[in-house]
């Protein structure tokens, strides 16, 4: 049997992996969804869809956006890839974003965590799945302002189903009434500001994602989770508000904080948010 070290190092170069596998899901899946979304347009109009070459998680290989070499095996290992290359494109030495070996760090990290604190367990593998889906999710949202059903929906489910199996510590109830609590308090408000502003302060992506994070931690962590996704929006608004990096419209997405509450009830758990917060 290995210890919960040497476990726990083998999780983390699984995420090294697995974080290798998100930039590519944070780059494409909203891609593939405007695609979608233009078929469909065409369709309602009754014009043949654009015909495109086949573009999905899979097709085609990863490769230079700007001189389109395609990235050999051994450039793509997790970190090592990058540092190899000097961080830039083998052929055309385009600089490559550090976000590449960040998200593979940072999934290879939560990976070990959870699998240091469960042990190697379908816990503990339950947990590295939420973490993943938490991850891709705020970098999507914070990149285009989309949180994908594609993500959200499964989330919200998978927590439901890691409570009726026990691998989390919520009761089935507490998930339910979790998921239930976090789509309609979002909806309220998102209800309540359109009817005072005639404006639409966030998405329902937001409201699903809200579910899930319920669904996954009970309806007790809600408050606890919307306070820290608050305070950490409300930091980092401030920030970019004095460094002038506010979008057009003066707007930062929410969801990207949301799931960044979630992953600190992950890590210290709802009842230590709120202790922090003196309340």
């Amino acid at each position: 049997m290995l210890s919960p070290l040497m476990d726990a190092a083998i999780g983390g170069l699984f995420g090294l992996l697995v974080g290798s596998f998100l930039n590519v899901v944070i780059y494409r899946l909203p891609k593939m969804l405007e695609r979608q979304w233009a078929a469909e347009c065409a369709e309602l109009q009754g014009k043949e869809p654009a015909q495109e070459k086949p573009f999905n998680l899979l097709v085609p290989r990863s490769h230079c956006q700007k001189c389109g070499h395609q990235i050999r095996w051994h450039e793509n290992i997790p970190v090592l890839g990058y540092l190899l290359l000097g961080g830039k494109c083998s052929a055309c030495k385009t600089p490559i974003s550090m976000r590449y070996p960040l998200v593979e760090i940072a999934t290879g990290a939560l990976f070990a965590f959870c699998i240091f604190r469960s042990g190697l367990s379908p816990a503990a593998l339950a947990w590295c799945g939420f973490s993943a889906a938490l991850l891709a999710l705020t970098l999507i949202d914070w990149d285009t302002t989309l949180l994908p059903d594609d993500i959200t929906l499964p989330l919200v489910w998978a927590g439901l189903i890691a409570a009726t199996l026990r691998w989390t510590s919520v009761p089935l109830a507490d998930a339910i009434w979790g998921a239930v609590g976090g789509y309609m308090s979002l909806w309220l408000v998102y209800q309540a500001f359109k009817l005072l502003t005639g404006k639409e302060g966030m998405g329902f992506g937001d409201f699903k994602l809200f579910a899930a994070l319920g669904a996954w931690f009970g309806w007790q962590a809600l408050v606890p989770i919307i306070l820290m996704a608050s305070v950490i929006g409300a930091v980092v608004g401030i920030i970019m508000k004095f460094s002038t990096g506010l979008r057009e419209g003066g707007y930062v997405p929410f969801g990207p904080f949301l799931a960044l509450g979630g992953m600190t009830a992950m890590i210290f758990g709802p009842g230590a948010i709120l202790r922090g917060a003196g309340l």
